[in-house]
């Protein structure tokens, strides 16, 4: 609104100042021109009544004094010469209205009876019965002192001399107003236009635009004003610049670490993650909410979390604790940060343990499985073959039994060093591949279809789904058919009768997606991290099973894991004790023929 702006407070300060100052000049100018009027008037009169006085003394004639005297007196006043009761002359006036005064009248009034008796000169405004306004009267002794001169005029005269003095005045503070706008108006706008200026750059400033600049039109406070907002835009441009690359320098370092971070404010909101930490908040979204995939569907705080966070606040000081999830071990250490004086939220650090259980697990257990793996055979060998040496087995069909299994042995002892050694040249990075273009269905299918016998065999559904959009792909068909016989016959081995084994294979972001999912009895989740690892066999007892079945050696899935590897991708596993596993890998569509 107008009156809100600086140009309506401007000029209605400015105006009320200058009405104020023209009021109070305008009561005194009408003061002061009133009592001017009336004391000309006053002197003019008394001087008319001396000139009679004069002429009186000069002229005998009664008729030559009467037209002198009308001569000399002011054609709107009258004059009266009175020498006593009984001689007196009076003179005409123009002016209607005004009586004529006798010799009483003047000898009863107090004043005006010291000029007949004392010879004073007398001024007076005196109100008369006959008439609505007064009259202004003086009196001059007669020169011989034989009488006054009384020259009297109605205050009208007087009154509109007052009324054309004030309309003068009105009309000049009339125009001293008129003329005060304009200049408030003036002065205003060269005022706020600037401000103005300077209130769209701080507009545009809010708006994050510090490029723009506000003009500077004078070299007054204002300018310096405009100079300094200036400067203070350019300023802001630096520091935001500063804090800007300050950010990109922190979060450059945070996805950089090793280590899972995450800054919890005051109320237990997560303000700030970084990777690993978010591989934690996914695996805890993915074991207690499964409809949450990523920690943007599920913000609240992990309970884990919750109960270091509260303990951090109460106590104010740094806490430790180690939780284990998805068979990942975490180590969380969390310390509060501190506004000032108060605790204003908390930071933690997820230090990712597993590779640490994992190595400090496999010194243990390398040896004691490479032990067993091999004493096994190696024991077999040793006493069927004294068995045969010492002829404990006398029929033929004995020891071609013997033989047989001596033969097994030495073939499962051959096939674990084989695999020992293309799992050591896979991890030297000696793995040759060999990219061609695959149909993917028909690839897919032969597999299928090489597994349905054991599947039936064991009363397990065996099933596919592969995306209708695929189908071209390159990869080493034969390592990749290797991966896949790992998984599937790992998933028919490890499924009970009547249970279920899926394979699909999806798009996905330029990657290409197989998963295996069976329905099994899973995978404990301590065990969960090494199921990668050489040696790992989900049969703790490493009971042997019939002769019948082939027995693993424990080294398909680090094989597994290193042909996918090579070709690019990530392979991962995921399962719930009693539930199931599911074993997923990508791979990207497009690898570099080049390359292999």
């Amino acid at each position: 609104m107008f009156w809100r702006s600086v140009v309506g407070k401007l000029w209605f300060t400015i105006l009320l100042l200058v009405c104020f100052v023209l009021f109070i000049l305008t009561i005194l100018l009408l003061e002061f021109f009133q009592n001017y009027h009336i004391l000309e008037a006053e002197r003019h009169l008394l001087q008319t009544a001396n000139k009679i006085s004069e002429v009186e003394n000069r002229y005998e004639d009664r008729e030559l004094l009467l037209s002198t005297t009308n001569l000399i007196k002011d054609s709107a006043s009258r004059a009266v010469i009175a020498w006593n009761e009984e001689d007196t002359l009076v003179a005409e006036s123009d002016t209607e209205g005004l009586p004529v005064m006798n010799y009483d009248w003047f000898s009863s009034d107090q004043e005006l009876s010291r000029v007949l008796t004392q010879g004073e000169e007398v001024k007076k405004v005196a109100d008369l019965e006959s008439s609505d306004t007064g009259v202004m009267v003086v009196g001059a002794p007669l020169s011989n002192g034989e009488g006054a001169v009384f020259v009297y005029q109605s205050l009208d005269t007087i009154e509109e001399t007052s009324e054309q003095t004030t309309k003068i005045i009105f009309l000049g503070a009339g125009i001293a107003i008129v003329l005060t706008t304009i200049f408030a108006f003036f002065l205003s706008t060269r005022i706020t236009s600037p401000l103005i200026k300077m209130r769209e750059g701080a507009l545009e400033l809010a708006k994050g635009e510090f490029n723009n600049k506000v003009p500077i039109l004078t070299h007054d406070e204002i300018g310096e004003l405009a100079m300094a907002f200036n400067r203070m835009g350019r300023q802001l441009k630096f520091h935001i610049n500063a804090l800007n690359q300050e950010k990109e320098q922190l979060s450059g370092i945070l996805r950089s670490m090793a280590d899972g971070v995450i800054t919890i404010n005051r109320t237990g909101e997560i303000l700030v993650s970084n990777p690993p930490a978010m591989q934690y908040l996914d695996a805890y979204a993915f074991e207690n909410s499964p409809s949450a995939k990523t920690v943007e569907d599920n913000q609240h705080l992990p309970e884990p979390l919750k109960a270091l966070f509260k303990q951090v606040i109460t106590n104010e000081e740094e806490s430790m604790t180690e939780v284990t999830l998805q068979g990942r071990s975490w180590v969380i250490i969390m310390t509060p940060l501190y506004d000032k004086s108060t605790v204003r939220g908390a930071v933690a650090v997820l230090r990712d343990m597993t590779e640490e259980r994992r190595l400090n697990k496999l010194r243990k257990d390398f040896i004691a499985n490479v032990s067993h793996e091999l004493r096994t055979p190696i024991s077999m060998l040793q006493g069927y073959s004294e068995a045969i040496v010492d002829d404990i087995a006398e029929s033929k069909e004995d020891k071609n039994e013997l033989a047989q299994i001596i033969h097994e042995e030495s073939l499962r002892i051959g096939r674990l060093v084989n695999e020992l050694l293309d799992l050591a040249r896979m991890e030297a990075g000696h793995i040759h591949l060999f990219i061609e273009s695959i149909e993917i269905h028909s690839y897919m299918n032969k597999i299928i279809r090489k597994f349905q016998g054991i599947a039936d065999e064991r009363s397990v559904e065996l099933t596919m789904n592969v995306d209708n959009q695929l189908d071209w792909i390159s990869f080493d068909a034969d390592r990749i058919e290797q991966v896949f016989t790992n998984l599937i016959d790992n998933a028919i081995r490890h499924t009970n009768p009547g249970g279920s084994v899926h394979v699909t294979i999806d798009s996905l972001n330029g990657d290409w997606v197989g998963s295996v999912h069976d329905s099994g009895q899973g995978i404990a989740e301590e065990d969960l991290p090494f199921v990668f690892e050489r040696f790992y066999k989900a049969d703790k007892s490493r009971k042997r099973e019939s002769s019948k079945q082939k027995k693993g050696t424990g080294l398909g899935l680090a094989i597994a894991k290193n042909i996918v590897e090579a070709h690019k991708g990530t392979i991962s596993a995921h399962s719930k004790l009693g539930e199931g596993t599911t074993f997923t890998f990508r791979i990207p569509k497009d690898i570099d023929l080049t390359e292999y």
